[in-house]
């Protein structure tokens, strides 16, 4: 109890600022009244990326600058800071064109600022547009550069930002076996959490290494404030959020943000999951499914260099729609069918999921999006949608009743 009750403490400490309603949300980057104090006069390094903008559109970077505060690093995560690398690409370390300012990449090996990195900053920042999915790799990102700011006794300040699939939580929960880069806690698929609400529940559910949450614990009973939340302005997890900016190069539009978390399967299967149209994760299929279905020939473009099945003629589905009528669609649960489909008519099921070289199921990509072999296993056996979902059930009512505990919006 004295344990919860030290942590309880803490989180109370961690939001920062009241929030208002109505429906036009903002993210935390544009109460700079909140946050600009805290930077005057200090070294700052940032987590940032294209997305990183306040509601005027202005970069956060260019903004603090224009204000006189000392940049000192920006660190980059998957697809780099400007956004354009293709998904899982390495991105090396560089100096950014624009502003002079050094850019350290923490996707690939380093995926933590060391105490090299943090040797000339006095407070770090972590400003980047989620999509509200496990696999998504920002959250892991997230808990990465939190590790390092509390390892190292640096000042946190995250900017929060509204989560597009921010209203609805669906999907299995991750088993810490199946634990990654694309999912590195039992949370499920869509956990209905922003960036801010999620780093919350790092902290107070203790997630972090002993390290991290020692350092935590001694910095916060010594009267210092190692993390503090910019909460959104004008949000709640009904609120219909359109990014301004696409965050990521095969997320360019809505559709494919509200059908990203559905889709992203396929990326453990055969079939293209769309990659290298103007439509990813909207479209999917393969040569060998039936030839009445919907055609699509995957090419190179930016972002998707060399994407699955390139330039071979696919059959499968399109669902490329106006976003409106997509998130109703999608609104409070997962849309499986299409997988399901997909399944049932490819001719050799055995060849359905990408296995490793080794061969070893367990260790495939499907299961790592999946967060458990379950759902591979439930699939080969031929259970219903409704048999899955239900046994999705006691995970998803015990993570509702974490979640809640660290909610900053309605």
């Amino acid at each position: 109890m004295k344990m919860k009750s030290v942590i309880l403490i803490l989180l109370s400490i961690l939001f920062l600022g009241d929030v208002s309603w109505c429906q036009s949300p903002g993210p935390g980057a544009d109460r700079l009244d909140l946050y600009l104090p805290v930077l005057k006069g200090r070294r700052v390094g940032i987590f940032a990326n294209h997305t990183s903008r306040l509601s005027n559109g202005t970069h956060v970077v260019d903004t603090l600058r224009g204000l006189g505060i000392e940049i000192r690093a920006i660190f980059g995560p998957e697809h780099g800071f400007r956004g354009t690398a293709d998904a899982g690409a390495k991105v090396g370390n560089y100096v950014d064109e624009q502003t002079g300012i050094p850019v350290i990449s923490l996707y690939g090996s380093k995926r933590r600022p060391s105490a090299e990195d943090l040797k000339d900053i006095d407070v770090l920042i972590f400003d980047i547009q989620d999509v509200g999915t496990r696999f998504y790799t920002y959250i892991s990102s997230l808990q990465e550069f939190m590790e390092s700011a509390f390892i190292h006794g640096r000042p946190l300040l995250i900017l929060d930002r509204p989560n597009p699939n921010g209203h609805y939580v669906d999907g299995p929960v991750l088993e810490r076996a199946f634990a990654s880069f694309i999912g590195m806690q039992p949370v499920p698929v869509v956990y209905g959490m922003t960036i801010g609400e999620y780093a919350r529940m790092l902290v107070g559910e203790a997630w972090l290494s002993e390290p991290a949450m020692k350092s935590l614990r001694e910095r916060s009973s010594g009267g210092s404030e190692p993390m503090k939340v910019i909460p959104c302005d004008r949000y709640t997890h009904k609120s219909i959020y359109k990014l301004p900016v696409a965050p990521s190069p095969n997320l360019p539009d809505m559709s494919s943000i509200y059908w990203y978390p559905s889709t992203c399967f396929f990326e453990g299967t055969v079939l293209s999951e769309g990659r290298g149209t103007k439509t990813p994760f909207q479209v999917f299929g393969h040569p060998s499914l039936p030839s009445i279905l919907y055609a699509f020939t995957p090419v190179a473009m930016p972002g998707a260099a060399n994407p699955k099945l390139k330039d071979q003629l696919c059959y499968g589905w399109n669902l490329a729609d106006a976003p409106e009528s997509i998130r109703k669609k999608v609104d409070g649960r997962l849309q499986l069918s299409y997988l399901f489909e997909a399944y049932r008519l490819f001719p050799e099921k055995e060849k359905f999921f990408i296995l490793p070289k080794s061969g070893d199921a367990k260790a495939s990509f499907f299961n790592k999006l999946a967060g458990n072999e379950t759902l591979m296993r439930q699939m080969q056996q031929g259970m219903s949608e409704t048999e899955i979902r239900k046994s999705w059930e006691p995970g998803l009512m015990a993570f509702r009743a974490v979640r809640k505990k660290y909610l900053l919006y309605p």
